[in-house]
């Protein structure tokens, strides 16, 4: 099959169409095959050939801009912009200027009108089909406007229409037993029961089974039925102005509370919100709270008010009502234990003898043993304990209304009064850090820090306690003056003593000097060393001849005191720095005795001119005194040592050094000589004794060899014979435990197989078994059964005869046959055998119960 654009031949199958212009008039006409379609030249093929479209049955094709009334040759009126829809026909072919309306995911091509063909819409039960129209309509005798929605309820299959749009299957909603479901109306519109809604109003549904929304109805959700138990309940909110459930009437935003004692279960109504299921609050014994905000019996809330509920009891909370601090304890208070209590507002109370008014502000204080529960009135302060306090401990107490602050010392066990409370004193970080040393701070190479190692309080180690006492212990031979700020008076105690401070006093701290050549304020102390102890300085010196010389001397001191009396004891602290006080005092003597001598004579009689310097002559017996005192702090040299003296010239010092390093390299000399002499000597005798002894281990090797070649001879020859010997012994065990071996296999086999056939034999010993006292339990049971079944029908005739007793046999015996026959029937009996007196009555048979004989009239013996 051929065809040409114009002109030409084209061949057309069955089913087949094409679409043919006429160039001279400008129509296009259709032409269905079979046929050999011939084109002149004024003709063009347009279109096809195309298969014609087929629609099977349950589906539908729409055709865009459908051809109105089609005449061959004659130009044809085309219903542009409008639809038509096809269902279920003969094959048929689209008219020229007709097109298929194709799904939006497809690209129209040419011949694929299958893609076009779609199913009818089937509706479920239970569902149902939207609609809207598209232009103003009659559909069923129902007018309808111009984007008009509708929907249809299933089940049905739905005829599409070119004017109707299908907005979409709705899907019903199932209500199960206890739910509903919450539908708002979107516009003014009339619910599946017929009711009138307007646009807003809310409604359920609560018919169980499934349910498909209207038009205008829109789902809000499904709301399940709230079973309430006695110890839960619901906190509601109304959201509009309504009549509840109950009866009552709620304003909009209004909450309130529904307990399981109203109601077993709650369906949730519209216009009001399920803020949130609640507990029952349960306080225990022992247990109390305060609840804010409460709800009186009309059920209006009391703002601002407190309530206390103490255990046992339950109860529920209100909307607006909420715990105070939770669900608290009651306070337990052993025999050492207190609390601190304070009104916060006038009530009476009832703890207490003669029940005393409290009034707002009123501090109060409660001992234990005992169990309290705070009424709304009273605040908890704090919680004390009694503190016990040792043997030289104590705290800081300050009275809150005075103002008063004292100490308080053990051993003793100590309970703050209502009015009372702990005191923190305060001390400087220097004294704090004197304190954590022991009682000095400075450089680690000050002799005395050593001295105050003993006093150093673990305690204070990991952080002072402010509040209580602050104590010292002053280590032995030594006073520390303590300053009270308060009276303003000072007090000096002497070690070995603990130093308590009260709550004005603090500790005087000594600046000294320190170091070698001292230095002043190195040393910050405590206490101050009252002797008898030494001290070390350098000084710098100059002679006559302006030789300068460093001098290091060390002098003895102490102090001069009386314990009972106090001016003696001030008077040593009336010199701050006594230490840099005495080597200025010493220093200066010194420097002008050597200034006044050259340095020859001072390097012959250093230590007198220096003595003599410091102590002076006595002017009554013209002798070196043995001591100075110094008048204003009564410190006390006793004596002064010269521990050496070098020149301060560098030159001087070298040529010094040179000297001396001479001499002692002619010493060392001599000495290594005569140690290399006597090591050389040493060297050779025990060489000698080296050689003997190894010549001696050389000898003794050889013997021991010989031995050992000896002994391997013998071990490689007990090796030999050994091995073959234990070998052959081993084949010979081994070749007797296989045969061992084999034995008891064959011996176990012969058992396991004589264990199985009488296992064998047992198994159908007890089948057999078994299958005979199965027939002998079922022969038994088959003839008691027969045995109860003959006794039953006797019986059965025994009772039957007994209940006709004998005038009505007799009666029967003498009646006729039909009467007979019509008296056993109504008995429920069939024809049975009766004789007269002459004859026996004879109503069984060997097998079958009673005889029954069906006569004409007649009874057969």
């Amino acid at each position: 099959m051929s065809h040409d654009k114009e002109g030409g031949i084209t061949g057309l199958m069955p089913y087949q169409y094409v679409h043919v212009l006429d160039l001279t008039t400008n129509i296009t006409r259709l032409e269905v095959g079979p046929q050999t379609l011939v084109l002149k030249s004024n003709e063009r093929l347009e279109a096809g050939p195309l298969p014609m479209i087929v629609v099977p049955p349950g589906h539908y094709i729409s055709v865009t801009d459908p051809v109105s009334h089609y005449e061959a040759g004659k130009a044809c009126e085309l219903k542009l912009g409008q639809k038509e829809v096809r269902l279920h026909q003969d094959p048929f072919p689209l008219y020229p200027g007709e097109s298929l309306t194709l799904a939006p995911e497809y690209v129209q091509q040419r011949g694929q009108y299958q893609k076009a063909v779609r199913p009818l819409p089937v509706i479920k039960a239970n569902h149902a089909i939207r609609l809207r129209a598209l232009l103003d309509l009659e559909d069923s005798g129902v007018k309808r406007k111009e984007e008009e929605m509708w929907q249809l309820p299933g089940p049905l299959t739905y005829i599409p229409r070119a004017d109707v749009e299908v907005v979409k299957v709705v899907q019903p909603f199932i209500i199960r037993n206890g739910d509903s479901l919450n539908l708002r109306a979107i516009q003014d519109c009339y619910d599946n029961d017929g009711n009138k809604r307007v646009t807003g109003e809310e409604w359920l549904v609560s018919t169980p089974g499934a349910y498909v929304p209207g038009v205008f109805e829109e789902v809000l959700g499904v709301k399940s039925k709230i079973t309430l138990t006695h110890d839960a309940g619901l906190h509601l909110r109304a959201t509009r102005t309504l009549t509840d459930a109950y009866g009552d009437s709620r304003l909009a935003g209004d909450e309130w509370l529904l307990t399981g004692e109203e109601t077993d279960s709650y369906f949730p109504e519209v216009g009001v919100e399920v803020v949130k299921q609640v507990k029952k609050t349960v306080v225990s014994k022992g247990q109390y709270c305060v609840v804010l905000d409460p709800v009186d019996e009309d059920k209006r809330p009391c703002l601002g008010k407190r309530v206390l509920k103490k255990g046992l009891c339950t109860f529920f909370l209100h909307p607006g009502e909420r715990l105070e601090d939770g669900i608290q304890n009651s306070h337990v208070l052993s025999a050492d234990e207190s609390l601190v209590l304070q009104a916060t507002g006038a009530f009476t109370d009832d703890m207490f003898k003669g029940k005393p008014k409290r009034k707002p502000g009123d501090l109060w204080l409660i001992r234990g043993p005992l169990e309290y529960i705070p009424p709304i009135e009273v605040e908890i302060v704090k919680k004390r304990e009694t503190m016990p306090l040792s043997k030289n401990e104590g705290i800081y107490v300050q009275n809150r209304q005075t103002g008063k602050i004292r100490s308080v010392m053990g051993p003793c066990s100590y309970m703050l009064n209502a009015h009372e409370e702990l005191w923190e004193k305060p001390l400087t970080p220097e004294v704090e850090e004197i304190l954590r040393n022991g009682g000095g701070i400075g450089d680690g190479n000050i002799r005395k820090l050593a001295y105050y190692e003993q006093s150093i309080n673990p305690s204070i180690l990991m952080g002072r306690n402010r509040t209580k006492i602050v104590t010292y212990r002053c280590p032995g031979n030594t006073a520390v003056q303590v300053y009270n700020y308060m009276q303003k008076t000072a007090r000096v105690v002497l070690g070995p003593d603990l130093i308590i401070l009260g709550p004005h006093e603090n500790f005087n701290v000594l600046s000294l000097s320190a170091g070698k050549p001292k230095k002043a304020n190195a040393l910050k102390s405590l206490c101050m060393m009252l002797g008898p102890d030494f001290i070390t300085d350098i000084l710098e010196v100059e002679t006559a001849d302006h030789a300068r010389l460093k001098i290091q001397i060390a002098f003895n001191n102490h102090f001069e005191y009386y314990r009972n009396d106090d001016e003696s004891l001030k008077q040593m602290f009336a010199v701050p720095d006594f230490i840099g006080f005495a080597c200025r005092q010493v220093g200066s003597r010194i420097r002008g005795a050597v200034a006044l001598v050259p340095f020859d004579e001072f390097h012959r009689h250093s230590l007198q001119i220096i003595r003599t310097a410091v102590f002076g002559i006595n002017p009554v017996n013209k002798q070196l005194r043995t001591h100075i005192r110094f008048s204003e702090n009564n410190l006390v040299i006793t004596n002064i040592d010269v521990q050496s003296i070098e020149p301060s010239d560098v030159k001087m010092r070298d040529s010094l050094s040179k000297s001396i390093q001479m001499a002692i390299e002619i010493a060392t000399r001599s000495i290594e000589n005569a140690a290399a002499h006597e090591a050389d000597k040493i060297e050779q005798a025990a060489r000698g004794q080296l050689e003997r002894q190894k010549l001696a281990n050389e000898k003794d090797a050889e013997k021991e060899r010989a031995n050992l070649l000896h002994l391997c001879a013998i071990a490689a020859a007990v090796e030999s014979t050994g091995q073959a010997k234990a070998e052959a012994q081993a084949q010979a065990e081994r070749m007797l435990i296989e045969c061992q071996s084999e034995i008891e296999a064959a011996k176990l086999k012969a058992e396991a197989e004589a264990i199985e056939h009488q296992a064998k034999l047992e198994t159908q010993s007890m089948v057999r078994r078994g299958e005979l006292n199965y027939l002998r339990g079922h022969n038994e049971l088959y003839l008691d059964k027969e045995r109860r079944k003959a006794e039953i029908e006797v019986n059965k005739f025994q009772e039957m005869i007994e209940s006709i007793g004998q005038e009505t046999c007799a009666a029967m015996a003498q009646a006729g046959p039909d009467t007979q026959i019509r008296l056993l029937q109504a008995l429920g009996m069939q024809s049975v055998l009766f004789t007269d007196a002459k004859n026996p009555l004879n109503l069984f048979n060997t097998a079958g119960g009673p005889v029954g004989m069906e006569t004409d009239g007649q009874a057969s013996a």
